[in-house]
């Protein structure tokens, strides 16, 4: 790896996956392109989108219009809850939209548990995978409960779970869970959705290092193993957040940083049993 090169995680498939990224939730559509063009100028080369975020057009655009290899990015999109009873279609008008012939990573994006349906639609992204329109599968805002169900009825596991997890909300058991099956954990809202956490503690941390808040908690997830997609729409803020690379939190700095952790209560989004 080369200096300030953004680290790779080698997923339970092989498949290696860029552990900084970059993330497209809520980016307006109409500005899709731009903001995305901007992230590939300062580096990014791994990009997450969803069908319902109505803006993979807008991502496709930017990668065609960057002259950057195909090959040379990371691209996740997801099934949409409407979706699971139709992957395969839902797939396709996915690969449509982005201008490309496979993504490298295919997400349900939601259990929707009411709907019953994501064992079967696992079963259908495992299709995906064998026929090379998805290079790698996995879940988003899966509990340990929903993990355990797929796992033991259809023998495979997710390679990867997206989920919100930040400071404020560390998911310790989903984690271990992870950890033990070998699923790579991929979070969003990595800095707390704009309810940044800045205790004195943090705040001592980043002062220690001479970056930002909002740094420090990017690089503590990186060291604790974390794939990560922050998102904004300033090409200086995105510059911030990818210049994360060439400092280091110490283990007693990120024992501290453990200890912020608030568990559900530090929760900001929706809770997966929730999301219909």
């Amino acid at each position: 790896m080369t200096e300030n090169a953004v680290p790779l995680v080698t997923l339970s498939d092989g498949l290696e996956i860029p552990q900084l990224g970059f993330g497209v939730f809520k980016v307006d559509p109409d500005k899709t392109n731009r903001i995305v063009r901007d992230a590939l100028d300062v580096g990014y080369r791994h990009l997450d989108t969803a069908k319902i975020y109505h803006n993979e057009e807008g991502v496709g655009h930017a990668v065609k219009e960057s002259g950057i290899a195909r090959d040379d990015l990371f691209i996740t999109t997801k099934l949409w809850n409407d979706d699971q009873a139709d992957a395969a279609t839902a797939i396709d008008k996915s690969l449509a939209r982005l201008g490309t012939d496979y993504v490298d990573l295919y997400l349900i994006h939601w259990p929707s548990p009411e709907r019953d349906s994501y064992v079967d639609a696992w079963r259908a992204l495992a299709t995906i995978q064998e026929s090379g329109k998805a290079r790698s599968i996995g879940v988003s805002n899966f509990t340990v409960d929903h993990l355990e169900r797929i796992i033991a009825e259809t023998g495979v596991v997710p390679a990867v779970n997206q989920v919100e997890l930040h400071v404020d909300f560390q998911q310790a058991e989903l984690r271990a869970f992870a950890g033990e099956h070998g699923i790579a954990i991929e979070a969003w809202g990595p800095l707390g959705q704009g309810k940044i956490n800045d205790s004195e503690e943090l705040a001592a941390i980043a002062a220690a290092h001479g970056k930002s808040v909002p740094q420090t908690i990017l690089r503590w997830h990186l060291q604790i193993g974390n794939i990560v997609i922050p998102k904004s729409n300033n090409k200086e803020r995105m510059a911030e957040n990818f210049d994360i690379l060439d400092f280091e939190l110490s283990s007693a700095e990120l024992a501290t940083i453990a200890t912020l952790d608030r568990g559900e209560d530090g929760r900001n989004g929706s809770h997966p049993l929730s999301v219909n």
